[in-house]
C-alpha cells in the first residue's frame, strides 16, 4: 500500500512528459537531450550509437559497377581502361542560393497557417517585415510563432505543412534585396 501523504525522496516525474520527449527524439535526427530543472530533476536521453550508425550506412549512395577493368599506370596509381570515364572525386562548393536563411529555433511539427484551412502566413514572392510571423512550429503542444529577422521577399518556402522540422532546419529563404 502507498501511503500518498508520505514525503518523496525527491521530484515526481511525469512519465507521460517522459514518452512525450523519446517520440520526439525518434523523430528527429537530434541524438540526445538533457533537460534540467531548477528543483534538482534531470532527465538524459540519448539514442543508440549502433542506430545512427546504421542510418549513416543506408544513406550512402550505391555506386554502379564499372563497365571495364581498370589498368594500373604506376604503383598506387590506377587510370582509366578504355572506354571507362574517369570520375572527378573532388568536393564541389555548392552554389548557395542568395537570400538570408530563416531556420528553426526548435524540434517541433511547422504549420504555414494559424489554423487548418486558413490563409497561410507567407507565401513566395510576398514581402515580409522584420518581425512578422512566418509561420508556427508546435512544441509540446505550445504554439511558438516564427518572426522574420530580416525584411525582404520570401524566395522559398521549405518546410511542409504538419510536418515535423528539427532544430536548425532551413524553413524559408528571405531575399532582403528583393
Amino acid at each position: 500500500m502507498i501511503d500518498r501523504g508520505a514525503p518523496t525522496n525527491g521530484p515526481m516525474i511525469d512519465l507521460r512528459y517522459v514518452k512525450k520527449l523519446i517520440d520526439m527524439l525518434d523523430e528527429s535526427t537530434v541524438d540526445s537531450i538533457e533537460i534540467s530543472s531548477d528543483k534538482g530533476m534531470k532527465i538524459r536521453i540519448s539514442k543508440s550509437p549502433s542506430g545512427r550508425a546504421a542510418m549513416q550506412i543506408a544513406s550512402q549512395p550505391v555506386l554502379a559497377p564499372m563497365a571495364a577493368p581498370l589498368a594500373a599506370a604506376a604503383p598506387g596509381r590506377l587510370t582509366p581502361a578504355e572506354g571507362v570515364a574517369a570520375v572527378d572525386d573532388t568536393p564541389k562548393a555548392e552554389a548557395k542560393p542568395a537570400g538570408s536563411e530563416v531556420k528553426s529555433p526548435m524540434v517541433g511539427t511547422y504549420y504555414g497557417a494559424p489554423e487548418p484551412g486558413a490563409k497561410p502566413y507567407v507565401s513566395v514572392g510576398m514581402r515580409v517585415a522584420k518581425g512578422q510571423t512566418l509561420c508556427i512550429i508546435e512544441a509540446m503542444k505550445i504554439m511558438n510563432e516564427i518572426e522574420s529577422e530580416v525584411a525582404g521577399v520570401v524566395t522559398e518556402v521549405l518546410a511542409s505543412d504538419a510536418q515535423p522540422v528539427e532544430y536548425g532546419q532551413a524553413l524559408f529563404r528571405i531575399n532582403a534585396n528583393g
